[in-house]
């Protein structure tokens, strides 16, 4: 497994996440919906790694300074191959570049293994999940929904560090 360190949003934008998860289950497109544990929620990514000391939940706090942080929730964008990962793009503002490229060099000396390279700064794509495993015959149904494709204006507000290892979230404060 992995350990990442994630930015979430304001309960209003996390609510219009939710409700295009939603519209993908409706539309027969499995989404993240249908992961009911309570850590499951819309988030970015910000770094990720194979381990992460606990050291680094403390190290993360000045980052909480730049948040809030607006944020444009733009195109859908496709990951993968024969199966897709659904996703949108978070607009890189210079000020989530910058927010990225802080939290990469304060998890630095907490990764053994540094970040892993999609990760680096240069290399990271910013975006949020909508669904995982989606068959190429479910792309039209869900591409054609209006809520996949509308920009959602949002605002990131919290920071945790999830250990995939151990399945614990760490919310930063």
């Amino acid at each position: 497994m992995v350990h990442s360190v994630e930015v979430t949003f304001d309960p209003d934008t996390d609510a219009r996440l939710r409700r295009v998860w939603d519209d993908l289950t409706r539309a027969g497109v499995r989404s993240l919906a249908s992961n009911t544990s309570p850590s499951n929620r819309p988030h970015v990514t910000v770094t990720v790694a194979e381990e992460m000391s606990e050291s680094v939940n403390t190290a993360l706090r000045p980052v909480l300074e730049r948040l809030p942080l607006p944020c444009t929730i733009g195109a859908p964008m496709l990951f993968g191959g024969r199966v897709f990962t659904l996703v949108r793009l978070v607009v890189p503002s210079d000020e989530l570049l910058s927010l990225h490229r802080q939290v990469h060099e304060l998890c630095l000396p907490h990764m053994p293994n540094g970040a892993l390279g999609h990760a680096d700064p240069g290399q990271w794509t910013p975006h949020v999940t909508l669904a995982r495993r989606v068959a190429p015959d479910k792309l039209p149904a869900a591409l054609s929904l209006k809520s996949v494709g509308r920009d959602i204006r949002g605002v990131l507000t919290g920071l945790r560090h999830w250990d995939g290892d151990n399945r614990i979230e760490y919310p930063i404060s």
